[in-house]
């Protein structure tokens, strides 16, 4: 017996590997050679694959398609219609799959309702990225980027607050200190 959930209405294509505690929605498909780990939840309409990584306690919500070439890390949330795209250039007429770039959204990113993230950029991990964004370089570990194309507009928590001027959260107290391009948390 399966130790994840799926609606009827849902493709489970042969060749896929799902977590125990997984639920898979309504008119979802998961394509061949996929991976999705434990205590996911896929929305309604979501299509992953083929040969997608997708880790342990992710959220992909409604109307959401994880191509070929995309990973998803540990506790990422994909908000309801936001996009993947996997080849830089396309064109009908012309087959350039082999031409896919990799995306990879690192552990505890949250990627907001309706952004798109545009083919070979990688997401820092706890990266929080606005409603609407488009995505067109990468995005450190703890940026707030929101706009078209996404600026930075601050930094974020792990609990996802927004951090005061001297890199602590209001809500939770954890302190960052600045580590490279992005954050990490002060021991």
């Amino acid at each position: 017996m399966a130790g994840y959930t799926a609606h009827p209405t849902a493709v489970i294509d042969e060749g896929c590997t799902i977590g125990e505690g997984t639920r898979i929605w309504h008119f979802s498909h998961i394509l061949p050679g996929t991976v999705i780990g434990g205590d996911c939840n896929l929305g309604q309409n979501v299509v992953v694959g083929p040969d997608v990584t997708v880790g342990n306690g992710c959220k992909i919500q409604n109307n959401v398609s994880v191509y070929k070439g995309v990973t998803l890390e540990d506790d990422v949330f994909c908000g309801p219609s936001m996009v993947f795209t996997n080849v830089f250039n396309p064109r009908a007429n012309i087959r350039r799959m082999d031409e896919a770039r990799p995306t990879l959204v690192r552990r505890g990113a949250s990627l907001g309702a309706n952004s798109t993230v545009v083919c070979g950029v990688t997401i820092g991990r706890f990266a929080f990225v606005g409603a609407g964004a488009v995505i067109t370089r990468d995005v450190p570990d703890h940026a707030l980027v929101y706009g078209n194309p996404a600026r930075q507009h601050g930094w974020v928590c792990e609990c996802g607050e927004k951090l005061t001027g001297d890199l602590a959260c209001p809500a939770c107290e954890l302190r960052y200190t600045r580590h490279g391009e992005g954050l990490v948390r002060k021991a």
